[in-house]
């Protein structure tokens, strides 16, 4: 089984594929610990589609937790038996941020690179209310669940997330 989960920053998506990875005994790959170095610096692009390709290369299944298009983005939706969602509102996701923030103060956490503390700023706030929604982003998740509509979950609330999951349950133990 292989699953993508994307959606808005603060939506909830690292805590669904771990969820998921832990649940279905799934090796999980988070992106967010693919693109980051220590200290908020960017890892080559090159360097990091090579982690990714080898990674999903190695696998017969998977969670993988991310937004990045340069990271395979077609490939990993190709492959994906599925492809959620997280479509949360805005202040659901800037709450969820916040609390998180709040909890891995000053350290990092476990879908982020080691040395990348949580960090709840200025920028990070514009990003989640406004910049991480733009008309072009939007439209890339709106497309990706055109093109991909037999097996694209939108979820924009947990109750939609819980109602994925007991279908992913029902339909693993049919299996």
């Amino acid at each position: 089984m292989k699953i993508a989960v994307i959606g808005y920053s603060g939506s909830g998506k690292s805590t669904l594929a771990k969820r998921i990875s832990e649940e279905y005994s799934l090796p999980l790959l988070y992106l967010d610990t693919v693109h980051w170095l220590p200290d908020w610096c960017e890892r080559d692009t090159e360097e990091a589609q090579k982690i990714v390709s080898d990674w999903m290369d190695t696998h017969d299944s998977w969670v993988i937790d991310g937004n990045y298009r340069k990271y395979y983005r077609e490939r990993k939706f190709e492959e994906a038996d599925y492809i959620v969602f997280l479509a949360f509102l805005r202040l659901r996701c800037l709450y969820r941020a916040w609390k998180r923030s709040r909890t891995f103060r000053g350290k990092s956490r476990d879908s982020m690179t080691m040395g990348c503390d949580e960090k709840f700023d200025r920028e990070f706030v514009l990003w989640i209310l406004k910049n991480g929604r733009s008309r072009e982003i939007v439209k890339a998740y709106r497309d990706t669940g055109k093109r991909y509509a037999n097996k694209f979950y939108r979820c924009t609330c947990d109750r939609q997330v819980n109602r994925f999951l007991e279908m992913l349950q029902k339909t693993e133990a049919a299996k």
